[in-house]
């Protein structure tokens, strides 16, 4: 799965994680890590997901890479969602802040990206990650480079 290269229809980066998710496709790194794409806007994205005892470390709480990864997810995808067909990105810094651990009290966790700014080559987001309960677990904000699609260099 590539939405950047493999965009025959021509749609735009909203176009495609729309079309993502109503095809019921998800991310594979969604599949590896139980969670999903949920909600996409323009300039915005949320990932939801359910920490199993695959993804804790050895002192019994959630890895900080889920959260990572999630945050990640939710900043690249937002992102995305405001590019044109002819355009690519990818994460050139992530900074997370963890302000409360996660662990199987968590449930539900919801990841919900935005885009702070973007221009012609660099873009801007932040993400938040809530528990079940609404309490805010980790943040995370993001310099993503933008880029232009070869697509006959492929």
């Amino acid at each position: 799965m590539n939405l950047i290269f493999d965009n025959d229809g021509g749609l735009d980066g909203l176009g495609q994680l729309r079309a993502l998710l109503l095809r019921g496709e998800q991310p594979p790194i969604g599949k590896t890590l139980d969670f999903q794409l949920t909600e996409v806007d323009r300039g915005r994205a949320v990932f939801e997901g359910r920490a199993s005892v695959a993804v804790f470390n050895p002192i019994g709480s959630v890895h900080g890479g889920y959260a990572a990864t999630l945050l990640d997810s939710a900043c690249g995808c937002a992102v995305h969602s405001s590019l044109t067909a002819e355009q690519g990105y990818t994460t050139l810094e992530l900074k997370v802040c963890y302000h409360r651990a996660l662990g199987s009290e968590s449930g539900l966790v919801r990841a919900e990206g935005k885009v702070i700014s973007i221009g012609r080559r660099v873009a801007f987001a932040e993400a938040k990650l809530h528990d079940e309960s609404g309490r805010l677990c980790a943040s995370a904000t993001s310099t993503l480079l933008v880029f232009d699609i070869d697509r006959a260099g492929r």
